[in-house]
């Protein structure tokens, strides 16, 4: 199989680094931590609300995905909304890791499997299934992949002083939200899945083949368990308190790490 063919050189044909200065550039020097998310409303909110400066930006077909720079208690951080799918985020993480970042906290929704799991909770994965196809590019072939080795124990400590639920689990990763069949989901019950996504595997595989740092932690959206399909709150026109709760949570623990 083709997605077998994985190659350890940390060298392509075309790599990132090649393009900073020139399509991908920022002013000054970049911070070493992001804190990063999906959905633009939410992004946009805390630029605001934290007063953002932008200081450069990733190019892509669409056009510029900017980023900004803001002091949060005494740390430099940058802000940065990533591109839904695990090729698009995958690709902007290359470029932030050639301008010089080093550790990514990354928060984003997810589809439950199980509807007895409450909305807008948290769930930290640890384990990812691989149904995309770019992490098979950076780590050898396997039904699944370790995430989030290093912060869990600090995490879940911290949610546990602010006496907040959370879940840790295993996440379906896909790249084809069109086909979740309900035979698949099923599938991915039994192996153990609690959630669905589209970029927690490929991002794992990435910062772990260029040796950095990731945190990924999700916020509970639409339930795919049940007899329908059910949206929750998974359109970014609702429950604006909740899920700025969820950025919060991201600057607080950037500073910690």
């Amino acid at each position: 199989m083709i997605l077998h063919e994985f190659d350890e050189s940390k060298e392509a044909i075309i790599n990132p680094w090649e393009f900073v200065g020139k399509e991908i550039k920022v002013e000054g020097e970049i911070p070493k931590i992001a804190v990063c998310c999906f959905e633009g409303k939410m992004f946009y909110r805390l630029v605001e609300l934290l007063k953002g400066e932008l200081i450069g930006a990733t190019k892509s077909a669409n056009g510029d995905e900017p980023i900004y720079k803001v002091e949060y208690k005494g740390k430099e951080i940058a802000l940065i909304m990533l591109d839904v799918s695990a090729p698009g985020s995958g690709a902007q993480l290359e470029e932030l890791i050639a301008l010089g970042i080093e550790k990514f906290i990354v928060y984003g929704s997810c589809g439950v499997l199980y509807e007895d799991i409450d909305d807008c909770s948290i769930i930290i994965p640890n384990v990812a299934v691989r149904d995309e196809g770019m992490s098979y590019h950076y780590a050898p072939p396997s039904d699944e992949i370790e995430v989030n080795p290093k912060y869990i124990p600090e995490f879940t400590a911290f949610l546990d002083e602010l006496e907040i639920g959370y879940r840790i689990g295993k996440t379906w990763t896909t790249d084809a939200f069109y086909r979740e069949t309900r035979a698949k989901m099923e599938r991915r019950k039994e192996q153990g899945c609690i959630c669905v996504e589209m970029e927690c595997s490929a991002l794992a595989a990435i910062t772990k083949f260029r040796e950095k740092e990731l945190f990924q932690f999700f916020y509970t959206a639409d339930c795919l368990d049940g007899s329908k399909w059910d949206e929750r709150s998974l359109s970014d026109e609702v429950k604006f308190d909740e899920k700025d709760f969820f950025s919060k949570l991201a600057m607080e623990f950037a500073v910690r790490i």
